[in-house]
């Protein structure tokens, strides 16, 4: 089922797991980039020809009108209705924590005052998958944090169903979030509306939103026009446990992931062999009755690894070395530990916080960062939807106090001009001082 590893083959291991996320985008670049630049020349006649080419799906109407929204919240489910609106109570109670003002300060009295606002990004489009499936969870994780930070107009594009819907708890979850407009395009073709903006779709400044590997590499080739958010490779989970660990947990989680897609990755890093036994047969008899179970099959054989370590100081050493997006620890104590991991997308504490408690309700956001860039990357935030101005303010007397050193920098980097712009104020109050009137 899955591989057990240890010693020589850990390496070896991660070194696989870096190349997994590593997909050949040369090959699909020139299909997208052709997409793209349909949709800048010929706009809504473009996304129209696409949508009925890869959707299968005739619209004379992109936009999502106020009636079908309504019909949406009629013939919801109640019960998924109300989960939708308590998660999204939560994931909103964690994103307003996130929220800055921004500052001044004056270091020397008035003569000096240094400051940063924050504002909103005016216009920003969010990328929902959709067609065959159905994401309201990814709509409340881009929708809320975007609103939060005062977004004044939230575009929203998603894949349309064979009959030409959009499904009903995509669209009660983007009212419910504040989305203001949504369209049923999807595809490359849809990240080029957004960022090209056609008849229909207005452009935008930034682009949110996970999708397949024509979503990726458009934002990639758009991102020089719009803002994108970190562009997320195949999903995946890290379980650090102790002998104390439930193995019907830990399976349980593995497969959770595991069911994502085929490049997915299941990892359980512990100091305990006779667990990784006892996790191994869970793994089989839990996937018996498992829906996806083709799809989380081929992922545990190929993606999927137990390693087994000396102690549990290593599980933490090689989970910092993957830096997951997913990690879970499932120890004894595991508040004495939860301080040394360095490197994770999201941290699940204890056995009863599973990762499937993240992608849904807790509050804190879903987009995180995958395949090892946790070292540097952080979850999607109120941030995203932000951008800082720095504030600079010198009276003259400050000026002049600095005047020296700023002429010496700029001469030290031959930048003469940016001397200049020193000097000639400088010579300025100079003149002034010096043919200055006594009032007496």
């Amino acid at each position: 089922m899955v591989k057990i590893i240890k010693d020589n083959d850990i390496e070896k291991y991660l070194s696989k797991i870096k190349i997994r996320a590593s997909e050949d985008y040369k090959n699909i670049y020139d299909i997208v980039d052709s997409i793209l630049q349909d949709v800048k020349i010929n706009k809504d006649a473009a996304l129209k020809r696409y949508t009925r080419e890869f959707d299968n799906v005739d619209l004379d109407r992109l936009e999502v009108t106020e009636a079908e929204i309504g019909n949406a919240f009629k013939t919801i489910d109640k019960e998924l209705l109300d989960a939708i609106k308590e998660a999204k109570n939560n994931i909103q109670a964690f994103h307003l924590k996130q929220k800055n003002t921004g500052y001044k300060f004056k270091p020397k009295g008035d003569d000096i005052l240094l400051g940063q606002l924050i504002r909103p990004i005016e216009k920003v489009g969010i990328y929902i998958p959709g067609g065959r499936a159905a994401y309201p969870s990814t709509v409340l994780m881009n929708a809320i944090p975007a609103k939060i930070a005062g977004v004044e107009e939230l575009i929203m594009i998603t894949p349309p169903k064979a009959d030409g819907s959009v499904e009903n708890s995509v669209l009660a979850a983007a009212s419910l979030a504040g989305v203001d407009r949504i369209f049923k395009v999807g595809g490359a073709q849809g990240i080029g509306a957004l960022a090209y903006g056609t008849e229909s779709i207005p452009r935008v400044y930034k682009i949110t939103g996970p999708g397949n590997i024509y979503i990726a590499a458009a934002k990639r080739i758009v991102s020089g026009i719009v803002g994108t958010d970190i562009i997320a490779g195949p999903s995946e989970i890290l379980i650090i446990a102790d002998k104390n660990a439930n193995p019907s947990y830990i399976a349980a989680d593995m497969i959770s992931q595991a069911e994502h897609d085929e490049m997915a990755a299941s990892i359980l890093i512990t100091d305990s062999f006779s667990l990784s036994e006892k996790v191994q047969k869970e793994l089989k008899k839990q996937l018996q009755s498992l829906k996806r179970r083709n799809i989380a099959e081929k992922s545990l054989k190929n993606q999927g690894v137990i390693i087994i370590t000396d102690s549990l100081e290593q599980c933490i050493d090689l989970a910092n070395e993957i830096a997951p997006e997913h990690l879970e620890l499932m120890v004894k104590n595991p508040f004495d530990i939860y301080e040394k991991i360095k490197n994770a997308g999201a941290i699940f504490i204890g056995e009863y916080s599973p990762e499937p408690i993240g992608d849904y309700f807790a509050g804190p956001n879903h987009t995180l960062p995958t395949s090892g860039t946790a070292k540097f990357s952080s979850a999607l935030s109120v941030d995203d939807f932000m951008k800082k101005t720095s504030l600079i303010y010198y009276n003259e007397k400050a000026l002049s106090e600095s005047a020296s050193k700023i002429i010496c920098f700029a001469e030290s980097e031959g930048l003469g001009g940016h001397a200049n712009a020193i000097k000639i104020r400088m010579k300025e109050l100079l003149d002034e001082e010096g043919n200055g009137e006594s009032d007496d």
